[in-house]
């Protein structure tokens, strides 16, 4: 188990000599490759070797580890994010800008999901994220501690929901179907269960249930989740900005 603080980004790079015939740009890009393809399991140095026709002992040459390889791929894919300049739009867009950024990011390289917080995320790409984040959200009034809160309950949603949106998508895959054929499937199943617990068959009777398309469900829940959680963001800024009346001082 690597030493969490021991991370790529705290070491210098060490530096070339003479001319050598892969960059480290390169090798991350070959590891993302790999990884949007297999998975975390699926990579390793001696594979990674393989694809760029070099032997493994050359990677470590540029990368000494296969975490120090993760951390540097995280980074890389973190890149893909486009994070709005405070100015450019109303607050609450420029965050779902960011928010729908991230869950799209994770959805292509769901890999990442599982490598979140294992090790420190210091990359210059990451950084860049958080400094604009920092100045969307600092323009929009929030401060101190509660910028931070705010930015971890937005992006909890958005892994939370991309979790679960790429495990059902890998389940889809390897089922060989597609969800609204999967769903046609376990239809009978789903009518014997909502005979035995009344309320959840009752709530599948409401208007608008029956016409959820599997296939947009969990883009419109998050899109739903996103906006309520800036609906009562934007009710608690706006109560923290108005300043008490004396007769709200005295009822307190």
């Amino acid at each position: 188990m690597p030493d969490f603080i021991d991370s790529v980004w705290t070491r210098p790079v060490r530096a070339r000599t003479g001319q050598p015939t892969l960059s480290r740009e390169q090798i991350v890009r070959a590891a993302i490759e790999l990884l949007d393809a297999e998975g975390a399991a699926g990579l390793s140095m001696r594979r990674l070797g393989a694809r760029l026709g070099s032997g493994a002992t050359s990677l470590y040459w540029h990368v000494a580890t296969k975490d120090d390889l993760l951390e540097l791929a995280v980074d890389e894919v973190m890149g893909e994010i486009y994070v709005p300049e405070p100015g450019d739009a109303p607050w609450r867009i420029g965050v779902s800008v960011m928010a729908n950024g991230i869950r799209a990011m994770l959805l292509r390289h769901p890999w990442v999901i599982g490598l979140l917080g294992l090790r420190p995320t210091f990359g210059p790409n990451v950084m860049r994220m958080g400094n604009r984040t920092v100045a969307l959200l600092s323009a929009a009034g929030f401060r101190g501690p509660d910028l931070s809160h705010v930015s971890s309950l937005i992006t909890a949603h958005v892994i939370g929901s991309a979790t679960t949106e790429a495990a059902a998508a890998a389940m889809v895959r390897r089922s060989g179907r597609s969800a609204a054929e999967m769903q046609e499937k376990l239809q009978p199943y789903v009518e014997t269960l909502s005979e035995e617990h009344p309320e959840f068959g009752r709530w599948r009777k409401e208007e608008g249930v029956a016409a959820m398309d599997p296939e947009r469900v969990f883009a419109e829940s998050f899109a739903f989740g996103l906006e309520r959680i800036l609906d009562g963001l934007e009710l608690w800024r706006t109560r923290e900005a108005t300043p008490a009346t004396s007769a709200d001082a005295e009822s307190a």
